[in-house]
C-alpha cells in the first residue's frame, strides 16, 4: 500500500480592497448578480461572474424552482451561459458571492461539486488555468489559481479518453 498526500495552495486577502483592479471589478460584478437571484426557497443568492480571454464579462446568479434539484447554481448559469454564446473564448477567471437572508455572509462562498465539475471542464476545453475568486458579501477573499487547487483527483477529459473509445 502507497499512501499519497494532495496538497492544495490558494492565496487569501484581507478584503476585496486589496485585489487588483481586474478580480475587483469581477467580483463587483458578481455582487451585483446576487441581487438578482431567484432564490424564493433558500434565501441564499448567490452571484457569478467570470471574464472570457477577451475581456468580455458574463454573469450568472443562482436560479431555484420549487423542484430544487432543477434549479441551477449562479457558477453554472454563468458558465453555460459564456460557452453558449463565446464558444472559442477560454474562461480566465470566475468570480463568486453570496448574499444571506440572515445576516452578512462573512466567509468565502466556495463552488459546489457540481460546479467545480463543470469548471474543470471549461478549464480542460481550452487549456487554460481556471482562476477562481471567492468572498463572502465582505470578509477575506480567496483565490484558487487554477481547478486542481479547487478539486483535485478530477473526472476530465483526459482520464474519459484513456478508458473509452471517442
Amino acid at each position: 500500500m502507497k499512501k499519497h498526500k494532495i496538497t492544495l495552495s490558494f492565496l487569501e486577502f484581507d478584503s476585496i480592497d486589496e485585489l487588483d483592479d481586474d478580480d475587483r471589478t469581477l467580483l463587483l460584478r458578481a455582487k451585483e448578480a446576487a441581487k438578482n437571484a431567484y432564490a424564493p426557497y433558500s434565501k441564499f443568492r448567490v452571484g457569478a461572474a467570470l471574464r472570457l480571454a477577451n475581456g468580455l464579462i458574463v454573469i450568472g446568479n443562482n436560479q431555484e424552482n420549487a423542484v430544487y434539484p432543477v434549479g441551477l447554481c449562479a457558477e453554472r448559469v454563468a458558465l453555460f451561459s459564456a460557452q453558449a454564446q463565446y464558444p472559442d473564448q477560454p474562461i480566465v477567471a470566475l468570480a463568486v458571492t453570496a448574499i444571506g437572508s440572515d445576516g452578512k455572509v462573512t466567509q468565502p462562498v466556495p463552488p459546489c461539486g457540481s460546479c467545480r465539475q463543470a469548471m474543470v471542464e471549461a478549464e480542460s476545453r481550452h487549456n487554460t488555468p481556471l482562476r477562481v475568486i471567492m468572498q463572502g458579501e465582505e470578509g477575506p477573499v480567496i483565490i484558487a489559481e487554477k481547478m486542481d487547487d479547487m478539486m483535485p483527483l478530477t473526472f476530465a477529459e483526459d482520464f474519459l479518453k484513456k478508458y473509452t473509445v471517442i
